[in-house]
């Protein structure tokens, strides 16, 4: 068994604004930046290796955090295609019976242009399966998008209807890796504040 433990980037003007940013690369806000200074790593990940997302919002959660990540690419945001920029809101007023049908597919969402849960799924594997196969305790800055598709491994999780563990912000998520990368969740909401 491999522990892997996964946290959400500090916050930008995009979430501020509840716009999806996917691919989007927008910095960490003021705010945000101010927020990630006040965070403490629990014990939890003491001695783990870090991972990043390449985009600038979760490398400057990670050195808000002191710690050197390696750029993973396979911690990148799903791509909201055309849905980017939007706030989700607008676009369930748009088309409400449109948006409805493509929210019920869960893990096949899938925006125009875009990816599904489950592509984001399908890129961890390979990533899972190494560190599995490497054996080293590793943490990751990464976002929202990955991390419900992580859970949504985790725990057999659809997508349609509530989450098993609302993942809440300013928190890290301990998983542990079977042999092949599989992954349980152990603890969800560890929190990172002071």
């Amino acid at each position: 068994m491999t522990l892997f433990a996964a946290m959400r980037h500090a916050p930008t003007e995009w979430n501020a604004r509840k716009l999806l940013q996917g691919r989007a690369d927008p910095p960490l806000s003021p705010a945000g930046r101010a927020l990630a200074g006040t965070w403490c790593l629990p014990e939890a990940v003491d001695g783990f290796v870090w991972l990043s997302s390449p985009l600038r919002r979760a490398t400057e959660t990670a050195a808000c955090l002191s710690v050197v990540p390696t750029i993973e690419p396979a911690l990148i945001e799903m791509a909201w295609g055309e849905w980017e920029g939007m706030p989700l809101g607008v676009l369930r007023e748009a088309d409400p019976a449109g948006m409805a049908a493509a929210e019920a597919r869960g893990l096949d969402l899938l925006p125009p242009g875009g990816e599904s849960p489950r592509m984001v799924q399908e890129r961890l594997r390979p990533l899972l399966a190494r560190l599995a196969a490497a054996g080293r305790p590793t943490a990751a800055v990464t976002h929202k998008g990955v991390l419900r598709a992580l859970l949504a491994l985790a725990t057999g999780w659809d997508m349609r209807g509530r989450a098993p563990v609302k993942l809440r912000p300013a928190t890290i998520h301990l998983f542990a890796l079977d042999k092949t990368g599989k992954p349980r969740l152990v603890r969800a909401n560890i929190k990172l504040e002071a």
